[in-house]
């Protein structure tokens, strides 16, 4: 099995899904041969709260922001690998090698990092000779990354560390899956996550015209346009060049789909995301702490798997699934508590539906709750509190660059122990009151901003919050906690209680 991940990958603008903005061939050539899910959303939010749900099964973001995997659960390539089915991780995702990710990637047979994208501290200094190479003048963003160093060390379109992950992925497709009978092969690729870098001729491919260093940072910012942010010139550029790493991370996508199809008809193939990336829509950029419309958490999903021939199929599903599937296929029975459905009874034509509802969310922001008639969201109400984080992993994404003298809070003597549903090992239960320090995610959060959208209403206009309709959608979300066993103090932040 082959699972492509292609993080901030915007549903609405590749081609099997309707979008003729930017070019995106060899993904729509994989959907010409898979099954293409047209109600897939997110679970946990952002990255690493994501790659939890789909290598771990269990939706954490009700319980913490980010982090590792903790000391009750276990990664499904822990038991591959006491089967002695290989696992190998391809990736150039800066957060799998850091605090709050670092022990994602340790139980797989093999991986292989390819250095240099966003944060990953690769270089100490700007190549003195870069001039003349590929990597085009750009502004800096807000705050200096490491990438803005590492991006003057690349001589060619191989070297951008999106191509080389590719290229690597597709080498050991060639080289190594044809000596192992059972293998996962996770590629886990950054692109077309920001910066929104790329060489020519990708670069001026949808936006031709302009002049002056490269905008590869995006603001992240709501009413961005609104509150002079960012200038309408400015975000058209940011959107093409968002499209031209699209493009480019597709055109390199296609070596490793000839290296799959050159292996034969056995291999099922899943190509999916964390989450999309706003690019102007609702005047909002990046990921900020907004609703979550759907150009966010309504993201694509596509499997080729053998046998099943090419179609589409409307059952709702999420990220947690995939999990239950890899599970699977590989005969896996998780130990600890997990919240997928496995998609082989959908890809096997068993079924035509696997869950009624999805949960996704933020820690400590919005919660929402799909099913086939709407989506609603709902944040904390009156203020952001109470807060509480439930971890023995005591860490969160690093932003050193953003906040250098920002400490994470620790625990302090506040903290209780209790258990996590369905484990039996203590964990650590910290609340926080207003006025301490809050681990990031808390910060900037939305109160009293509730959202419900009939799912016909595709723009998400009409928000019917306040009407009789709000009743029901407040007892389906009060039930689909119930069925977590999500903590109390969610119920009261929600207004449930």
């Amino acid at each position: 099995m082959v699972v492509v991940l292609l993080d901030s990958l915007n549903r609405h603008m590749l081609g099997a899904y309707g979008g003729d903005e930017f070019e995106t061939p060899n993904l729509d050539r994989f959907a010409d041969t898979a099954t293409v899910f047209d109600r897939h959303h997110v679970g946990s939010l952002p990255c690493m709260p994501a790659r939890h749900d789909l290598l771990v099964g269990a939706l954490d973001f009700l319980w913490r922001p980010w982090g590792s995997i903790e000391v009750w659960e276990e990664a499904l390539t822990t038991e591959l690998r006491r089967r002695g089915i290989t696992s190998v991780l391809i990736s150039d995702h800066p957060h799998l090698f850091e605090t709050g990710g670092e022990n994602y990637h340790v139980d797989f047979t093999a991986w292989d990092y390819q250095r240099g994208h966003e944060g990953d501290p690769w270089r100490t200094r700007p190549d003195p000779s870069w001039v003349g190479a590929p990597a085009l003048p750009a502004a800096g963003g807000r705050h200096h990354r490491p990438y803005d160093d590492s991006r003057t060390w690349f001589r060619d379109e191989a070297d951008f560390p999106g191509p080389r992950t590719m290229r690597a992925a597709a080498e050991w497709l060639r080289r190594d899956a044809p000596h192992h009978d059972c293998f996962l092969l996770l590629v886990d690729e950054f692109d077309p996550h920001e910066p929104f870098d790329t060489p020519e001729p990708w670069a001026s491919r949808y936006d031709p015209g302009w002049r002056g260093e490269r905008l590869i940072w995006p603001p992240y910012a709501v009413d961005a346009i609104a509150r002079g942010v960012v200038t309408d010139r400015d975000a058209a550029h940011i959107r093409a060049n968002y499209g031209a790493k699209l493009s480019m991370i597709d055109h390199w996508f296609g070596s490793v789909l000839d290296a799959v199809d050159a292996l034969g008809d056995d291999v099922a193939v899943v190509v999916c995301t964390d989450h999309g990336h706003y690019l102007g829509e609702h005047d909002t950029f990046g990921k900020p702490g907004s609703p979550i419309w759907r150009e966010l958490g309504h993201v694509p999903l596509m499997i080729r798997w053998p046998g099943r021939p090419a179609g589409r199929t409307d059952a709702l599903t999420t990220t947690v699934d995939l999990h239950a599937t890899l599970c699977d296929v590989f005969g896996i029975e998780a130990e600890h508590r997990t919240h997928g459905r496995s998609l082989v009874p959908l890809l096997a034509g068993s079924s035509s539906t696997v869950r009624e509802h999805v949960l996704t969310g933020y820690w400590s922001r919005h919660v929402y709750v799909i099913d086939e008639h709407r989506t609603y969201g709902r944040s904390a109400v009156g203020d952001a509190h109470p807060i509480e984080m439930w971890s023995n992993r005591w860490s969160s994404m690093p932003i050193w660059h953003a906040a250098p003298e920002y400490r994470f809070p620790p625990p302090d003597q506040r903290a209780t122990l209790t258990t996590m549903p369905g484990s039996t090992t203590p964990v650590i239960r910290q609340p926080f009151a207003p006025g301490d320090l809050l681990p990031f995610w808390a910060y900037g959060a939305p109160v009293d901003d509730h959202h419900l959208y009939d799912v016909d209403d595709v723009g998400e206009t009409e928000n019917r919050t306040g009407s009789g309709a709000e009743r029901d959608a407040l007892e389906l979300l009060r039930h689909a906690l119930d069925e977590v066993e999500a903590p109390a103090h969610q119920y009261d932040r929600l207004g449930l209680a």
